[in-house]
């Protein structure tokens, strides 16, 4: 069985050309991307160190071939911190026999009132899961109409891949599909991160779990929407991490003119304030 860490190390791997990194092209080969031999040797480990790794037999490499690995793959930033967080869950996933717990969705009463005061503004509180646990009116407003509010416990995750409506609201569904298989890994625990996958595999299909094993690290850009009324939304995402929590901060800003006054309109029937989602 493999590991995460195997899988992410095997993935890239197949994804860089030998040309990139000034290797030579040997011709013909069984897979694309680099060799194992030429991967070990750039990284200074043997061929069958790096095959335990792959294959998930061995589960806790040192830090300095941790970096030596995103040395030889020639990993930018993000890529080196997912490499490291990766190596870290994969050293202890077998540890815990008990059924995972969801994680929890309660929000601290002083991030409600940080909530409050960005009213009338678009802003959400969610974690790595996708669960939305609280937002703003102009939240509601600027989803009214798509079912991604229409549970009593939202998921945002859950919506993007199982709900065809996803498909047309996010004008860019792929890469908002990428984030959310990506932010999976990212917690709030490994045991959590089971739980979820456990659950939403199944519905999802291949969607999901192609993503789940590619590892790939997502752009992040703006976030363009097709509102059900016919209006097109840009939004630019600041995100403000709540690590005690595993829980993020979202704020929506409007990227262009357009966008601003569209926002107004739709925000403009809505009554009432912010939402906490028990």
């Amino acid at each position: 069985m493999g590991t995460p860490l195997g899988d992410f190390v095997r993935a890239r791997r197949d994804s860089v050309q030998p040309a990139s990194l000034g290797l030579p092209d040997h011709g013909r080969r069984r897979s694309p991307g680099l060799r194992r031999s030429d991967l070990a040797t750039r990284a200074g480990i043997s061929v069958e160190y790096l095959t335990r790794i792959e294959q998930g037999r061995d589960r806790n490499p040192s830090v300095a071939v941790v970096n030596a690995l995103a040395d030889a793959l020639a990993l930018d930033p993000a890529e080196r911190a997912h490499l490291r967080y990766l190596a870290k869950i994969s050293g202890g996933e077998c540890t815990a026999h008990r059924r995972p717990a969801p994680p929890s969705r309660e929000v601290r009463p002083s991030v409600l009132r940080t909530l409050r005061l960005l009213e009338p503004g678009i802003a959400l509180v969610t974690n790595r899961m996708g669960d939305v646990l609280a937002h703003t009116s102009a939240f509601d407003a600027v989803t009214s109409g798509t079912g991604l509010l229409d549970s009593g416990t939202p998921n945002l995750t859950r919506y993007v891949f199982t709900d065809p409506r996803a498909r047309s609201f996010f004008a860019d569904w792929d890469d908002v599909a990428d984030e959310q298989a990506f932010d999976l890994w990212l917690g709030p625990s490994l045991d959590s991160y089971e739980w979820f996958t456990a659950e939403l595999a199944p519905v999802a299909g291949p969607d999901l779990t192609r993503r789940l094993h590619r590892h790939v690290v997502p752009r992040r850009g703006d976030l363009r929407l097709r509102h059900p009324s016919g209006r097109e939304l840009r939004l630019v995402r600041e995100t403000l991490e709540l690590p005690l929590e595993a829980q993020q901060l979202v704020v929506l800003l409007p990227a262009d003119e357009t966008t601003a006054q569209a926002v107004d309109e739709l925000r403009r029937p809505a009554h009432g304030g912010l939402r906490a989602i028990s």
